[in-house]
């Protein structure tokens, strides 16, 4: 009988024994469950290409043709800027050109017909002048080959003679200048004139085409800035356009966590706010972020600096539904 109580001690302790392992065994295993570290969830958004329209003059919002939602396209007209100094540009740019077109019209048609003749008139006064002057020094010249007169006579009456073929020649030149008209130099200023003003015009021109804010590309307007009546400045932004065609998804990576991302990797996507589901991807650009950026400073992990990456995912194919600003989980 005392073998039978000893035995089912026995059996008793084994079974105890046995309990405590199990319970043991089940507890380690649980705790590793509990405290394995959850994989760390890569997050991003969704980002695409956007477009601020800016004026490049001066001016008061007039009128803005689309509203916040609206789809565009390349070259709508979105908005118009009245601009009174523009139109007081343009009207002394006419005016400046007209003056320098009369001035250019002035240096290649020449002096006036009453002009001309004047010179001539003057011309032929000058050569009776010559004529008269050359006679009397021929008498004097004479008279002084047969010692009649003194030399200072004869040198007073050849000076005088000298003189009218000097005024003579200068009318001539007058005369020859009336005929031609204004210097090469003189046209070709007047055309520089005319060349500037119709620069001017242009410029204005294109001034005036300006007030109208027309969409660089199809996209959707996102955000309008400013309201009619509103004033704006030269570079001012009107509106903001988003062009859903060329997204991506970026996403901050540390190194640590980079293991096999590459350029050109195909990676997957998930976007929460679409479904469960995942898409396809490309990475296309990997660069690392400012020093700001970094994660982990050396003291805390006590062998290196874990620094973040920026990491552009562009979808394989479009996705229906996405929109900018987006969650994207990089799986």
């Amino acid at each position: 009988m005392d073998n039978n109580i000893e035995k089912r001690n026995r059996r008793s302790t084994w079974v105890g024994l046995a309990v405590v392992i199990v319970l043991v065994a089940t507890i380690i295993i649980v705790g590793q469950v509990l405290l394995r570290p959850e994989p760390e969830t890569i997050m991003g958004e969704v980002s695409a290409t956007e477009y601020r329209v800016s004026n490049k003059v001066p001016g008061r919002i007039d009128q803005i043709f689309v509203a916040e939602g609206d789809l565009v396209s390349e070259g709508d007209t979105l908005a118009y800027i009245s601009s009174p100094e523009v139109d007081a540009k343009m009207e002394q740019a006419i005016a400046a050109r007209a003056a320098a077109t009369a001035q250019s019209r002035k240096a290649k048609h020449g002096a006036r017909q009453q002009q001309i003749d004047a010179a001539y008139e003057m011309w032929q006064k000058a050569l009776v002048g010559v004529d008269v002057a050359k006679k009397s020094f021929d008498r004097v010249h004479k008279l002084y080959e047969k010692k009649v007169i003194s030399a200072q006579k004869h040198d007073e009456v050849e000076a005088q003679y000298k003189a009218a073929l000097a005024t003579a020649n200068a009318a001539k030149t007058q005369y020859d200048l009336a005929l031609e008209g204004a210097q090469a130099e003189d046209k070709a200023a007047a055309d520089a004139l005319v060349a500037k003003a119709d620069g001017a015009i242009q410029e204005v021109t294109s001034y005036q085409q300006s007030r109208y804010l027309v969409a660089p590309s199809d996209g959707e307007v996102v955000e309008v800035y400013v309201k009619h009546s509103d004033l704006v400045g030269t570079g001012g932004p009107v509106l903001s356009i988003v062009d859903m065609s060329d997204v991506w998804f970026s996403f901050s990576v540390r190194e640590d966590l980079l293991n096999d991302l590459r350029v050109g990797n195909e990676v997957e996507v998930c976007i929460p706010a679409l479904g469960p589901q995942t898409y396809k991807g490309k990475v296309t650009y990997m660069r690392a972020m400012a020093s700001y950026a970094t994660w982990r400073a050396t003291k805390v992990n006590g062998q290196y600096d874990v620094k973040s990456f920026d990491v552009k995912v562009v979808p394989s194919q479009p996705i229906e539904g996405l929109r900018q600003g987006m969650t994207a989980i990089l799986k």
